[in-house]
């Protein structure tokens, strides 16, 4: 009988009663399954600690009684937070016979965001933050400055360690809270923060947030960022565009319908993608929602009824539709939300209904009058909107053209497609490989059961910088939007897809970096909801091989390579690489230059490991490491694509040199 026939008879013959049911108490449960509450346990979820503190601060400055945030690294790794809000109630909390200030931060779903008398609109809705942060904490600090006293207590792993103190008074009245923590490094696989992670939301809320000044500090690296924006969201419009040539001054929309605060500010641009960034209570919904259908509506019926009444559309056969007003396009749209009701738990979607007809009633009659008082900005508009349509004409004829030339197999799917045999897509993933030769070891390497590969030749085409038409024209694209199955752009249908997952397998060298980034911009421009739903990863293949006698043992970076040396007790300057046999052959076979027996080899490329080690290194879900690539802000994500691969020498040269100091793996 098989262990797992074991298994299952003993859980058969276990007793199932009262005494085997866990109850969590306390923060018990954050710190069991902290994923649920953060997201993960990486990079993402550590800084998503920082973000749950300062959300905090933005919603007392929503209330109006905060406009200062100060964000700090500190040299011995924890992280401070300091606002000059109200500060977090320190008074006896009847109920729970604690202070509040305690109540606050070890009690989940405690806060004052329950209470509309308090918080009018909050991000924090849930009133989970705080308290998660201090869960997921070695150990934590609060200061409080309240009632011309200065609070403080102190917490272990979520625990309170003592009662609430007064540390001191202060000399003029004051009012803030001072939150420090040092995440722990039992939960989390790192607890290093990086300067330029923390900054992206920062920013970002600074924009939102046009009377708040939020400053960031890294004590570690010596970096200070003050944030400031009087401007507001239409200064956020002009950084997004700051690497592209606009055509006219930024139209703000500002009002309140129905009790909803709504704020718009957009430009056209010469480029050809559009770039909607909308925001709920400063929460980025990436996804969009009522708020995002609201503003296409409005935007579509208010430049549809100018061009009419204007005359502008001089050939009847041209029919302007919603995507033709969106090329081109950069706008962000914030609403603030008494109560607003999310699409899942992440928080990416908005679902109020009211919010639709309020934001395209403001967008109706503000745009209106914003063309009538700027004949010349609506002109340009319209004759932006006029070319798109004729290059989407364009492209339909093209597309059409392709198919009566392939009518015997139009949409089949590419020849150099090895396809999986089951078809259920939550259960099958398609690997999309740089190069014939590793895309030859990955077929003969794979599960045929579930995996597909698609090889492909060469660079595809830098979307960022080429009309529609253009990118239909690209073998490589079509080959690559044919496996997928579901279409692109504004036909992209994800009901079609045929894989669960797609995964980007290049090289782990420069050409390697730059054919992912290729794909991944095609992916973000044409396919942004296979990003937004998980479902495109990035393979990790192994950049080292370490052999010792039989045994191997495969390393994805110089630390990892390091380390198993070390556990072999081996001096890496003794080692032999495959480039020393190269260069002194007859070395290799003096048997006292494989010092230990040990031998390194670097792979340069994925064509150089044959099927079984790149199905048991890249391919073995058993085995594998993916990245999921993942959108935490479409803000930031469209200015590093037009940074990367727009037309802008400077910004792209300025951006390479400030993060030269990253770089691990560089090819000269």
């Amino acid at each position: 009988m098989s262990s797992e026939e074991n298994d299952i008879l003993e859980v058969e013959d276990t007793e199932y009663n009262a005494k085997n049911i866990s109850v969590l108490k306390g923060l018990e449960a954050v710190r069991k399954r902290p994923a649920m509450y953060i997201g993960d346990v990486g990079t993402r979820g550590l800084h998503h600690l920082i973000n749950e503190v300062v959300d905090n601060s933005i919603d007392e400055a929503l209330a109006g009684f905060c406009d200062t945030i100060k964000v700090t690294i500190q040299k011995d790794g924890s992280v401070c937070v300091e606002d000059n809000g109200r500060g977090i109630p320190v008074d006896l909390h009847e109920e729970e016979n604690k202070s509040a200030l305690e109540v606050v931060m070890t009690v989940l779903h405690a806060g004052g965001k329950f209470d509309k008398h308090n918080y009018k609109v909050s991000g924090g809705l849930h009133g989970v933050g705080v308290s998660v942060v201090n869960a997921l904490s070695e150990w934590l600090k609060v200061e409080v400055k309240r009632d011309e006293k200065i609070y403080g207590m102190t917490f272990k792993c979520g625990d309170a360690q003592g009662e609430i103190k007064v540390l001191g008074t202060l000399k003029k009245p004051e009012t803030g809270t001072k939150i420090t923590f040092y995440p722990d490094k039992t939960i989390f696989r790192t607890i290093k923060f990086k300067f330029d992670t923390v900054i992206e939301r920062m920013r970002e809320l600074a924009y939102l947030n046009k009377n708040v000044s939020i400053r960031v500090i890294d004590e570690i690296e010596g970096e200070d960022q003050l944030f400031h924006f009087k401007g507001g969201i239409i200064e956020f419009v002009k950084y997004l565009d700051s690497a592209r040539e606009v055509m006219h001054k930024t139209v703000y929309i500002e009002g309140e319908k129905d009790g909803t605060p709504v704020e718009i500010a957009f430009q056209y641009n010469t480029d050809f993608s559009e770039n909607l960034c909308t925001y709920v209570n400063n929460i980025n919904t990436h996804e969009g929602g009522t708020h995002l259908v609201g503003f296409k509506s409005g935007l579509t019926r208010t430049l549809n009824n100018y061009a009419a009444k204007n005359n502008l559309i001089k050939d009847g056969k041209i029919i302007l539709s919603g995507d033709d007003f969106r090329e081109g396009l950069t706008a962000v749209i914030s609403v603030k939300v008494h109560e607003p009701q999310f699409e899942g738990q992440t928080k990416t979607k908005l679902g109020n209904s009211e919010i639709k007809s309020a934001v395209e009633t403001l967008v109706n009659e503000k745009l209106a009058l914003f063309l009538e008082e700027n004949p010349a900005v609506g002109k340009k508009i319209i004759e932006k909107c006029l070319r798109a349509a004729e290059a989407r004409e364009a492209a339909r004829r093209a597309r059409d053209l392709a198919r009566r030339k392939n009518a015997m197999d139009n949409f089949d799917l590419p020849g150099k497609l090895a396809d999986c045999s089951i078809t259920d897509p939550e259960h099958c993933e398609i690997f999309i490989v740089e190069g014939d030769s590793a895309g030859g070891s990955a077929k003969q390497g794979r599960n045929r059961r579930f995996q597909a590969i698609l090889p492909l030749k060469g660079k595809i085409l830098n979307v960022e910088k080429a009309k529609l038409t253009k990118i239909l024209e690209n073998t490589e694209i079509r080959s690559m939007v044919a496996a997928v199955g579901a279409g692109m752009g504004a036909e992209f249908n994800d009901e079609k897809l045929r894989y669960g997952k797609v995964i980007l397998m290049t090289d782990a060298d420069v050409d390697g970096s730059h054919i992912r980034t290729l794909l991944l911009t095609f992916l973000y421009r044409y396919m942004k909801d296979l990003i937004t739903g998980g479902r495109v990863y990035i393979a990790q293949p192994p950049l080292y091989r370490v052999k010792k006698g039989k045994e191997e043992f495969y390393a994805f970076d110089e630390a990892e390579r390091d380390e198993i040396l070390k556990r072999l007790k081996v001096n890496i300057a003794e080692v032999r690489t495959a480039e020393d046999d190269e260069k002194e052959p007859e070395a290799a076979l003096d048997p006292d230059a494989k010092i230990k027996g040990v031998h390194i080899s670097r792979y340069k490329g994925l064509g150089e490991m044959n099927p079984e080690q790149l199905w048991q290194t890249t391919m073995n879900p058993e085995s594998r490491t993916l990245l999921q690539v993942s959108l935490e802000s479409a803000a930031t994500a469209d200015k590093i694509f037009e940074t990367l691969m727009g037309d802008d020498v400077e910004q792209r040269r300025a951006f390479i040199e400030k993060h030269a100091k990253y770089v691990r793996n560089l090819d000269v």
